[in-house]
Protein backbone atom coordinates (compact mmCIF):
# COMPACT_ATOMS: atom_id res chain seq x y z
CA UNK A 1 0.00 0.00 0.00
CA UNK A 2 3.02 2.40 1.00
CA UNK A 3 4.60 1.93 -2.67
CA UNK A 4 1.12 2.51 -4.77
CA UNK A 5 0.74 6.15 -2.77
CA UNK A 6 4.53 7.35 -3.30
CA UNK A 7 3.87 5.73 -7.38
CA UNK A 8 0.60 7.59 -7.25
CA UNK A 9 2.05 10.77 -5.86
CA UNK A 10 4.93 11.18 -8.14
CA UNK A 11 2.41 10.60 -11.30
CA UNK A 12 0.03 12.93 -10.00
CA UNK A 13 2.89 15.47 -9.26
CA UNK A 14 4.13 14.97 -12.57
CA UNK A 15 0.91 15.26 -14.29
CA UNK A 16 0.48 18.79 -12.21
CA UNK A 17 3.66 20.08 -13.73
CA UNK A 18 2.83 18.79 -17.26
CA UNK A 19 -0.17 20.55 -17.28
CA UNK A 20 1.80 23.84 -15.60
CA UNK A 21 3.91 23.59 -18.57
CA UNK A 22 1.60 24.53 -20.86
CA UNK A 23 1.26 20.82 -22.36
CA UNK A 24 -2.05 19.43 -21.36
CA UNK A 25 -5.00 20.30 -24.17
CA UNK A 26 -7.89 18.22 -25.22
CA UNK A 27 -9.92 18.50 -28.04
CA UNK A 28 -13.81 19.94 -28.98
CA UNK A 29 -16.01 19.08 -32.06
CA UNK A 30 -18.43 21.70 -32.76
CA UNK A 31 -20.71 21.16 -35.36
CA UNK A 32 -21.04 24.22 -37.49
CA UNK A 33 -23.66 23.82 -40.30
CA UNK A 34 -25.79 20.12 -40.98
CA UNK A 35 -28.00 20.22 -43.80
CA UNK A 36 -29.95 16.60 -44.31
CA UNK A 37 -26.87 14.19 -43.67
CA UNK A 38 -23.96 16.40 -44.67
CA UNK A 39 -22.35 18.65 -41.80
CA UNK A 40 -19.47 20.90 -41.48
CA UNK A 41 -17.60 20.47 -38.46
CA UNK A 42 -14.69 21.71 -36.75
CA UNK A 43 -11.97 20.71 -34.35
CA UNK A 44 -10.24 22.96 -31.86
CA UNK A 45 -7.79 22.34 -29.07
CA UNK A 46 -7.97 23.65 -25.70
CA UNK A 47 -5.76 23.86 -22.67
CA UNK A 48 -6.26 22.97 -19.89
CA UNK A 49 -7.16 25.17 -16.88
CA UNK A 50 -4.03 25.91 -14.65
CA UNK A 51 -5.94 25.01 -11.36
CA UNK A 52 -5.94 21.55 -12.63
CA UNK A 53 -2.46 21.13 -12.62
CA UNK A 54 -2.35 23.03 -8.96
CA UNK A 55 -4.57 20.30 -8.13
CA UNK A 56 -2.54 17.58 -9.30
CA UNK A 57 0.62 18.45 -7.64
CA UNK A 58 -0.98 19.27 -4.69
CA UNK A 59 -2.67 15.99 -4.34
CA UNK A 60 0.18 14.22 -5.60
CA UNK A 61 2.69 15.54 -3.08
CA UNK A 62 0.29 14.71 0.07
CA UNK A 63 0.05 11.00 -1.47
CA UNK A 64 3.99 10.72 -1.62
CA UNK A 65 4.61 12.46 1.54
CA UNK A 66 1.66 10.04 3.18
CA UNK A 67 3.35 6.99 1.47
CA UNK A 68 6.89 7.71 2.76
CA UNK A 69 5.52 8.66 6.60
CA UNK A 70 2.97 5.29 6.34
CA UNK A 71 4.52 2.93 8.76
CA UNK A 72 4.19 -0.59 8.08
Amino acid sequence: MRAVLIILGVLLLAGGIYVLAGHGSYQTTDTLVQIGSAKVSATHDKALPQWVGIAGIVVGALLAIGGFLKKG
